[in-house]
């Protein structure tokens, strides 16, 4: 790929293009998966709220049930003893029917009443039973409910858990990045070069005085020698992606000879801290992009030389690969 970009002298526009929409693609799928995280955040805080009015309305149910059950038991024993009543009373009317007529229909009107009375208790003991029976097959089902919920509640703890580990890792894994690039560029760092940690990203910003003389696109022999204390430290981290982004300042550059203009510029200058990279390296080449912002992407917007010298740069920027959480996304 890189042979063909130096017989070229430049990025072709639609490669140089395919490799920002990578980019800004890696970008959009990172904040997509922030929002799902803050969004699934939500909806277990959701969950758990709804997990405990579930649980009042379940635990309400049981004191119910056991308020009837109770009120079952006093018309059970309230019909035995209507019953042992009635047996009494017809022994009595046994008794009596040689007695008079009068106190034969006294008895006899009290068996009425107390069968009346026994039957109105028989009615209301069956409909507690059958108001048991629904109770019992409600509180069923919302048991059943309540476990099905509680299983979603924790699958999503366990993939937000899960998505968690593994950003706590790759963080880890970019502060461990960070520290080993520092340590290893220390010598150039004040002397036109900074390391720095932003979004997650590692970012090695080297200044054209550093890298580069005035309007040219080879790297001075400082430039090497910080370039070639840097390639160790990538040969090591292969889930690194790397990112060699070439920024102007925003005065017109006069075309001459095979530059046309800033754009052409950045660019150059891009590819040929890649070529330094990857020469005699063990940097897999599909790890590497290559790309030229011209003066669109300023770091400083003033109009003054000190501006202008602080756009001038080259910055390699360091990514993690976030292979896991794509496919714990795309799984889901």
């Amino acid at each position: 790929m890189f042979a063909g970009l130096f017989l070229n002298s430049c990025v072709p526009a639609k490669e140089f293009q395919a490799l920002q929409d990578k980019n800004v693609k890696c970008e959009e799928e990172r904040e997509r998966f922030s929002i799902e995280n803050e969004a699934l955040g939500i909806s277990v805080k959701e969950y758990e709220s709804k997990y405990k009015v579930l649980k009042a309305e379940y635990d309400q149910l049981v004191a119910d049930s056991l308020s009837r059950s109770v009120e079952m038991n006093r018309l059970k024993d309230d019909n035995e003893r209507l019953s042992s009543r009635y047996a009494e009373l017809q022994d009595l009317q046994k008794n009596i029917m040689t007695g008079s007529q009068k106190e034969t229909r006294r008895v006899l009107s009290q068996l009425q009443e107390t069968q009346a009375e026994l039957q109105v208790k028989e009615d209301a003991l069956k409909e507690l039973e059958r108001q048991l029976n629904v109770r019992r097959k409600s509180l069923e089902e919302m048991q059943a409910y309540l476990n099905q919920v509680k299983g979603d509640l924790d699958e999503r703890n366990a993939r937000i858990l899960e998505m968690e580990q593994i950003l706590a890792r790759k963080d880890s894994a970019v502060m461990a990045l960070r520290r080993t690039v520092a340590d290893a560029l220390f010598g150039f760092e004040g002397k036109g070069l900074s390391v720095q940690l932003k979004n997650g990203k590692v970012y090695v910003s080297l200044d054209e005085q550093l890298m580069f003389k005035s309007g040219s696109h080879t790297v001075d022999a400082n430039g090497v020698r910080a370039l070639k204390q840097l390639v160790p430290v990538l040969e090591q981290s292969p889930d690194i992606n790397i990112m060699v982004e070439g920024h102007t300042d925003e005065l017109p550059f006069p075309q001459r000879g095979e530059l046309l203009d800033n754009w052409d510029l950045s660019v150059k200058r891009a590819t040929s801290i890649v070529r330094i990279l990857l020469d005699g390296s063990k940097i897999d080449p599909a790890r590497v992009t290559a790309s030229g912002r011209s003066q669109y992407h300023p770091v400083d917007i003033q109009k003054t030389a000190e501006a202008r010298q602080k756009n001038r740069r080259t910055e390699i920027i360091l990514t993690p690969k976030l292979d896991e959480l794509f496919e714990i996304l795309e799984s889901n």
